[in-house]
């Protein structure tokens, strides 16, 4: 499969590795891939972004995957499901992180030593990179390109879809503004 990406997905891939390594983390996520994709420039995706107005929220952005990651990795939905069957998430996490302290949902590993290893990907980046080649194949595109990858992380259900939709950039929106109002017949292709 990654010999169908272009230099600019491959350069996002890496980037999300460079961005999990300086979090600490152990393996690339799908938020990984959306902040290399948010620092690239002269892309079709970076376009997107720019044309979205996420560029300049990238720091919001950043703040709703860092309270997600609080609230132990729960979308919105997931918060608001429970909340449907009385489950306040926001006092449980209140109440964990008093006992235990702050951010111990969010696996913050302070403490551990720096960790050297390759860094593997987790099921949903994966899955991004799997969704990336079917919408790539639904568009009838022969690459993989960094925009497959922008819009694979609006379709993949998670923290990154839900951040990206609260920001105005949801499959649709990334679409038109990669294609234009021409891209919206295929999408059903690549779905």
């Amino acid at each position: 499969m990654f010999e169908r990406f272009t230099k600019g997905a491959r350069a996002a891939v890496t980037g999300a590795v460079t961005h999990a390594e300086r979090a600490g983390a152990d393996s690339i996520t799908e938020e990984h891939l959306l902040l290399s994709l948010l620092d690239q420039k002269g892309s079709r995706a970076s376009f997107a972004v720019a044309a979205l107005g996420l560029t300049d929220r990238r720091d919001s952005v950043e703040a709703a995957f860092a309270e997600a990651r609080r609230r132990g990795g729960l979308t919105k939905s997931d918060e608001e499901a429970l909340a449907g069957i009385g489950i306040d998430v926001t006092e449980i996490v209140a109440r964990i992180e008093d006992a235990h302290g702050e951010g111990v949902l969010a696996g913050d590993r302070g403490n551990r030593r720096r960790w050297s290893g390759r860094r593997s990907f987790t099921g949903g980046a994966k899955g991004i990179l799997e969704k990336s080649l079917r919408i790539a194949l639904g568009r009838h595109d022969r690459f993989i390109g960094e925009e497959h990858l922008l819009l694979a992380l609006t379709a993949c259900p998670g923290v990154v879809a839900d951040v990206l939709a609260e920001n105005g950039a949801t499959y649709a929106t990334v679409e038109r503004a990669l294609y234009g109002d021409g891209g919206e017949g295929r999408a059903a292709a690549a779905s």
